[in-house]
């Protein structure tokens, strides 16, 4: 009986570490590489011993590679031959460049004006190089807030800690649908919506949320094409979000009258 009540006690134990280190978020930690080495070593201690942890680390592994699948975007459209052009164009002005280098030391004595034309055709290849310098930064920029914006859909989904809000229009239009996410462990707030009634052509739906006392446009809600897009939100202790009908275009404050959803979260 002393044995069996004492293996009823490790069982409990046991159950209620496994439970605990689910409820926390060292799994999406250590899947993006984000534990501290002593967590990393616990993690992977954990998967070995455990199959409901290593269960939810291959569910969490498959939900992440769907994720990048699904909202991989590709590089702005004309992007690579506008930078492939300039840069041909930059290794045929340096060529041009040099063969005018080669008459200009010839012909030094009868030419001293020239000096000031290759000068400005220099300042031109600069400008040229600096163009698609910046150009590769944009794109990296871009690249990066991207992939920090899955990242972030990706705890928020996943994270036990989310909270899920379900929002419904009011009678001004009855049929918006709308799921808002909030995690304030990681200060992350997302919105998914379902569905946007029709509206005549000189109107449109936008968003709003007030934050500590601020409100921010989140701009003007198009038809729902990709059922699962998630939209960020400013997030803030007992933020308010807002959904309006405004003039075709949008507005530059929300018509309060013209409400049609409150969101809490």
């Amino acid at each position: 009986s002393r044995l069996y009540c004492t293996v009823l006690f490790i069982t409990r134990v046991m159950k209620e570490k496994i439970h605990n280190f689910l409820e926390s978020d060292l799994l999406e930690k250590y899947l993006l590489g984000e534990t501290t080495l002593e967590e990393k070593h616990q993690v992977e201690r954990y998967i070995a011993m455990y199959p409901e942890i290593r269960e939810a680390y291959r569910e969490l592994e498959d939900n992440l590679e769907t994720f990048a699948r699904l909202y991989a975007r590709k590089a702005p459209e004309g992007l690579k031959n506008r930078i492939t052009l300039s840069i041909r164009n930059q290794q045929t002005g340096r060529k041009r460049f040099i063969r005018y280098a080669v008459a200009a030391s010839i012909a030094t004595l009868f030419f001293a004006a020239s000096s000031v034309f290759f000068w400005n055709q220099n300042q031109h290849l600069q400008q040229e190089n600096a163009m698609v310098t910046d150009q590769i930064r944009v794109l990296e920029a871009d690249m990066k807030e991207q992939l920090e914006d899955v990242r972030n859909q990706f705890i928020v989904l996943n994270n036990p800690g989310t909270r899920k809000y379900m929002v419904s229009g009011n009678k001004k239009a009855r049929d918006l649908k709308a799921i808002a996410y909030v995690n304030p462990i990681k200060k992350l707030s997302y919105i998914n919506v379902r569905n946007l009634p029709q509206l005549p052509e000189d109107q449109c739906y936008q968003m709003w949320a007030e934050v500590n006392g601020s409100m921010v446009n989140l701009g003007i809600l198009k038809d729902i094409d990709d059922k699962d897009k998630l939209m960020a939100l400013p997030y803030g202790e007992k933020a308010l979000g807002y959904i309006t009908i405004e003039p075709k275009g949008g507005n530059n404050t929300p018509s309060v009258q013209n409400i049609v959803a409150n969101i809490k979260y």
